[in-house]
């Protein structure tokens, strides 16, 4: 992973943290590797079943790691954030280098992501502690303008994807077939593939099925869910829907679903301001395609916030209480699936700005029929 960011952006993160322990009297946060560590010192260790773990309190800070993976923390930005490098070797009691001087009652912070036998460890020494996600997700979630350009960088790539799309699907081709040359052209744009979905005919009506070697026929309606990685380790991901062959006047059922579908992707869009709460901008799109017959076909949550990771709060969801604001970042993604017969999704990733937001994916939400050499150019 590349330090897409000056210095002063990871110690203001780090002093961001520190704050919120201290308004929150929260002993220390204990971060273990994964995006928490990703966003605060662009460290992508991995130290498998070994315990590592970046400790903040409010007036210290240092990363506890084995011996065999300290040398690689002693350069760049921890280092240079003023970070503290503490190894430990197998056999000593790690945990102990993390919270051993907090007090026998400390509450800490933990990472979502550390793992069970971790944290049963910590919590057998008698600390409470509390999901590290939710105490300092105001710091995560935010976005600051140096995040929204990788954003916009991701969507521009993902987008430039999918205007190539049209030329790959024909009828005959497999589901496989296109899904190995989008692996080629997301790679073109990004240094890892995060997903492909190609859900021809009745697959799209999966809204997780990947690919298969099921052969595209005319008339098939096809979605294509894809997202990377770039080198800064920020994501792309958006959804479009295409049609193989001319439309078939027998099924206009599926170009007035579709007519919803847009149309509740638009209200999601128009309605994202400052303020709404998650689930009431999910109500939003969600009221548009149960009023016109389609609420048991939109069967998943309106969208996720996306950053160093591809899922992450925000989530917009049926119950989510969190007011949204301005620098959040999400997907907007209804979807229609009709079991067994086919599916739709049209998914732009969002920027919340001070009286809106704005999509950093902008292609075309029409249904694009294959072969339509014109989309190259075509914008929301």
């Amino acid at each position: 992973m590349t330090v897409p960011f000056p210095l002063t952006t990871y110690t203001a993160r780090l002093d961001a943290v520190a704050a919120l322990l201290e308004q929150q009297h929260i002993d220390a946060a204990v971060l273990t590797p994964g995006a928490d560590l990703r966003f605060l010192l662009t460290s992508d260790i991995d130290t498998h079943e070994r315990f590592s773990a970046l400790v903040i309190t409010p007036d210290s800070r240092r990363i506890i790691v084995p011996g065999v993976d300290a040398a690689a923390l002693r350069q760049g930005i921890p280092w240079q954030a003023g970070v503290e490098v503490v190894p430990w070797n197998d056999g000593e009691d790690a945990p102990a280098l993390a919270v051993g001087d907090l007090p026998a009652d400390a509450t800490i912070a933990v990472s979502g992501e550390m793992p069970a036998n971790h944290l049963l460890n910590l919590q057998a020494r008698g600390l409470s502690t509390v999901n590290a996600t939710a105490v300092l997700r105001d710091v995560f979630m935010v976005k600051d303008t140096e995040e929204i350009a990788e954003l916009r960088r991701a969507g521009a790539a993902i987008d430039e994807v999918h205007r190539q799309v049209p030329g790959l699907l024909s009828a005959g081709r497999t589901e496989r077939e296109v899904a190995e040359d989008l692996e080629r052209l997301i790679l073109a744009e990004h240094v890892v593939v995060d997903f492909i979905i190609v859900g021809s005919g009745p697959h799209g009506a999966d809204p997780h099925h990947d690919f298969s070697d099921r052969v595209i026929e005319d008339g098939d309606i096809v979605v294509i869910d894809i997202g990377g990685t770039l080198d800064s380790g920020y994501h792309s991901d958006c959804t479009r829907t295409y049609i193989v062959g001319p439309v078939d006047a027998a099924r206009d059922d599926r170009a007035e679903a579709y007519r919803v579908l847009h149309e509740a992707q638009q209200a999601g869009l128009d309605a994202a301001k400052p303020g709404i709460t998650a689930g009431g901008l999910d109500k939003v799109v969600r009221d548009v395609i149960d009023a016109a017959g389609y609420g048991r076909f939109y069967t998943h949550r309106t969208g996720h916030g996306i950053g160093l990771s591809g899922h992450e709060e925000p989530f917009i969801i049926a119950g989510n209480d969190l007011p949204l604001a301005e620098g959040m970042a999400f997907s907007i993604e209804p979807g229609i699936y009709i079991p067994g017969d086919w599916g739709a999704r049209i998914e732009d990733i969002v920027v919340m700005t001070a009286d809106g937001c704005e999509p950093v994916n902008l292609t075309t939400h029409d249904l694009v029929p294959a072969g339509a050499a014109e989309y190259r150019g075509a914008t929301a």
